[in-house]
């Protein structure tokens, strides 16, 4: 049986982040609804070394595997599931990256924190989705944690942290 301190633990933790902002992945939530900071994990900054990924190098994806080569995407706070459509580095195209939306703020961001190649084992990473400077601009979306992107695809790029 697990000590008292041990089974409050848990509700500590959610009693924190719901007072403090966190979102369930421990991300902090900026006054404008955005993400807040965010270090990359140990794990993810060795792997982009070995393949040799590097913060600013690009690629472009489909952002929703379900909605490919629409317009007018309604995306929802929470995980999503895209793909890439040319190569990043080593990791050719159709290879999957798995992220979290957030709709809340003035553009609508992703990150995503892990790749899978067609051929291979997931792979932690650290890249976000962004179509030219100011992020993904948004429409509102039909409900509360949701939006509207003009376009199926974005520009993806490897980070050494979110900020």
């Amino acid at each position: 049986m697990l000590p008292m301190n041990a089974t409050r633990l848990p509700s500590l933790v959610l009693i924190s982040c719901l007072g403090f902002g966190c979102t369930a992945s421990g991300v902090s939530i900026r006054p404008d609804g955005g993400p807040g900071p965010q270090p990359c994990s140990e794990k993810a900054l060795e792997a982009m070394k070995i393949l040799q990924l590097r913060p600013g190098d690009s690629s472009s994806a489909e952002i929703d595997a379900n909605q490919s080569h629409q317009q007018g995407i309604t995306v929802n706070d929470g995980p999503v599931e895209s793909y890439l459509t040319e190569d990043l580095g080593p990791l050719s195209p159709v290879t999957r990256l798995y992220g979290q939306i957030w709709t809340g703020g003035p553009n609508v961001v992703i990150r995503y924190y892990e790749a899978r190649p067609p051929d291979g084992e997931t792979i932690p990473i650290c890249a976000v989705a962004r179509l030219g400077r100011g992020g993904l601009l948004k429409k509102p979306g039909p409900r509360p944690g949701s939006a509207v992107l003009e376009f199926s695809r974005t520009g993806i790029y490897i980070v050494d942290s979110f900020r």
